[in-house]
């Protein structure tokens, strides 16, 4: 793979709606529904076979737009016909988004935005602040977590979408945003202008448990800013003298597979992180850099369940396969493809599967289900497996008071000092 290309590695629960219509079989076998009986179904007459398909498309699509008897928007014809094309291939994996949808990937993807900095929940008052970023302007503000927002420039948005208060909040970098904040224990409504900035998403948080002196890196993405996130906390708790660490991969959808390579080159260096299995033969390996390892002198553990998916199984299969680490928790969601985004002249995305990849070890971790979709196999299955204890109302990941399998993993780290 070449230096400094990226390609993106992500579940696809976007493309979770867009098979509506297509036959079932059609989708088991990988391939494009029939263009006769769809024709048909349209009244549109018989396809030509001399015509190309991009022919067949254009013309049913000018036929479309002449004859329908309601408004046509043809932008919009034309992502839906987008969507069809990239659902026919039976890939979950392979979806077309939207110029919207595209901006909000390319966010999330580059870990940087706009705004006060701070992540938004629902609350039947507005919106209640669930995570204020370190040192982003909301927490210069005076903003705190379980604070609700009831008002957006002296303006109500009680019963209004966190999305919706969201994009009132969000702005230019350097304008002004006005808060009316409800906070428990507070006489009366708080009031804050906050200055937009450019954020940085926190994507790894590091913890530092007094008790048994081990640390905790909650990785929950792999966006552009992850590799230097994931170093500074790892350094952070060093300089505390751990004496074991655990890696929480657990609900981390993926991200950037180059992100997870430039991770790992911390671990072990000239190392295969994956075989790339591409069409044609022109099959590629994705491999860590050298300069970068370090001398781990306590032992880790990755704590997983079936959300830690793509770049997370990438990232926690290789540390596996070169046997830096033992795997906690439940066998992981099983994404074993490879898209790369491509930007379409209108700033909408179409992310397509490019490969299949293998582990170092040459292992196959692709998910199976049963016709209803209900899990079958697939997946990292974890050295230590431990199911997550909902039954207390209080239990939160990384809580070592309600966290089970936390505990687990700090029992684990225990039993290899």
């Amino acid at each position: 793979m070449k230096p400094g290309v990226k390609i993106a590695v992500f579940v696809g629960a976007l493309a979770a709606g867009l098979f509506v219509g297509l036959n079932w079989r059609n989708l088991r076998a990988l391939k494009a529904p029939s263009i006769q009986p769809v024709a048909k179904m349209m009244g549109l007459g018989e396809a030509d076979s001399t015509q190309s398909a991009s022919q067949i498309f254009l013309s049913n699509y000018d036929r479309i737009s002449d004859q329908y008897g309601g408004k046509v928007e043809g932008r919009d014809l034309k992502y839906a016909g987008m969507s069809g094309l990239l659902a026919s291939l039976g890939d979950p994996h392979t979806i077309f988004m939207s110029p919207t949808f595209a901006t909000e990937f390319s966010t999330e993807t580059k870990g940087r935005f706009t705004g006060i900095g701070a992540r938004l929940g629902g609350d039947p008052l507005g919106a209640r602040i669930a995570t204020v970023f370190e040192n982003g302007p909301a927490f210069k503000a005076g903003l705190r977590p379980q604070d609700v927002v009831t008002n957006v420039d002296g303006k109500p948005v009680t019963g209004q979408s966190t999305d919706e208060i969201v994009s009132k909040i969000r702005g230019p970098e350097g304008t002004v945003v006005k808060l009316t904040v409800v906070r428990a224990k507070s006489d009366a409504p708080l009031q804050f202008s906050i200055k937009r900035a450019a954020i940085e998403t926190p994507t790894v948080e590091g913890t530092y448990v007094p008790s048994n002196g081990f640390g905790v890196l909650t990785v929950s993405q792999f966006s552009e800013p992850t590799f230097d996130q994931f170093v500074r906390e790892l350094d952070k708790l060093e300089e505390k003298k751990i004496k074991g660490l655990v890696i929480d991969m657990r609900g981390n959808p993926g991200g950037l597979l180059q992100t997870a390579v430039e991770m790992l080159s911390l671990f072990v260096e000239n190392k295969t992180v994956i075989k790339m299995v591409k069409r044609e033969g022109k099959d590629e390996t994705a491999e860590t850099p050298s300069g970068l390892v370090r001398d781990f002198k306590y032992p880790i553990v990755c704590l997983v369940n079936e959300d830690s998916a793509s770049a997370a199984e990438i990232f926690t299969g290789a540390l596996k396969d070169y046997g830096r680490v033992t795997i906690v928790g439940t066998h992981t969601y099983g994404k074993a493809s490879v898209q790369e985004p491509f930007t379409l002249v209108d700033s909408a995305l179409a992310k397509i599967t490019i490969a299949r990849y293998l582990l170092p070890s040459g292992r196959n971790i692709e998910r199976k289900v049963d016709e209803d979709g209900v899990y079958i196999s697939g997946g990292l299955e974890p050295d230590v497996k431990v199911e997550f204890d909902d039954s207390n109302d209080k239990a939160r990941f990384g809580d070592p008071l309600t966290d089970n399998q936390l505990r687990k993993a700090f029992d684990v780290l225990k039993s290899k000092q």
